[in-house]
């Protein structure tokens, strides 16, 4: 059950994320309209794609107090998920011994980044105005996954060694199923259904925005209306 579900899941992240590249990439660009200051140069563009991935700049300088909660829950994202990698690979190099605490201090600055930027979207009005049903369930989601994870570090502990027998077993053999025994477990079932559904949902909502950014015309174009004639691709040839 388990090794189908983890198929199923990848299988439609996979289609639905290549999917939207596709529309992505067949978009039209009629005008020139990149944010200015703008880069005159290819690899200026490209150095503002990477300023934009690794470090926000854009929302650095539109909202401090975003960009703080933002970053704060990107960076600390990928701490934990490199901290689950315990959970798939045995043996584990000798530094993971010391790299669990830098993890579980992850998890919880980013169930407290979380928090914020929901608090942000319930409190500050002109963001409550602009925010969907979707965001808010983004974020609960979210939540949910950071949450139960905590729960089972620091409270009710699943059991580890049937759920690493369970992981490195799953892409070799079909039907792979988690006993339930502990209130532990059930709290990583619920854990491992969540993770489920935001990996479904994320090439359906703004969670594409990983992908999108590189197709932005306002940050990848070229800032050179002078020296180069930008031809509208909807004009009929």
């Amino acid at each position: 059950m388990l090794t189908y579900l983890a198929y199923t899941v990848v299988g439609v992240f996979i289609a639905g994320f290549l999917w939207k590249i596709f529309i992505y990439a067949r978009s039209a660009a009629p005008l020139l309209i990149p944010t200015t200051p703008a880069p005159v140069t290819r690899g200026g563009v490209l150095l503002r794609l990477f300023r934009e991935v690794a470090f926000f700049e854009s929302l650095f300088k539109a909202d401090k107090l975003l960009w703080i909660a933002g970053y704060a829950f990107h960076a600390t994202l990928v701490l934990v998920l490199v901290r689950h990698i315990r959970y798939f690979y045995d043996p584990l190099p000798a530094f993971f011994a010391h790299y669990q605490i830098v993890g579980l201090l992850a998890g919880l600055a980013m169930v407290g980044a979380l928090g914020l930027l929901w608090a942000r979207r319930l409190l500050i009005d002109r963001v409550c105005h602009i925010s969907s049903k979707a965001d808010h369930l983004l974020l609960l989601l979210l939540l949910g996954i950071g949450g139960s994870g905590l729960l089972m570090d620091f409270f009710l502990r699943p059991d580890i060694v049937a759920i690493k027998k369970a992981m490195a077993a799953l892409w070799g053999f079909p039907g792979v199923n988690l006993s339930v025994a502990s209130p532990g477990d059930i709290v990583f079932i619920a854990h491992l259904l969540m993770v489920a559904v935001l990996i479904i949902i994320f090439p359906f909502s703004k969670l594409m925005h990983l992908g999108g950014i590189f197709f932005s015309p306002t940050r990848n174009q070229v800032d050179n209306p002078r020296e180069k004639r930008h031809v509208n691709p909807w004009y009929p040839k």
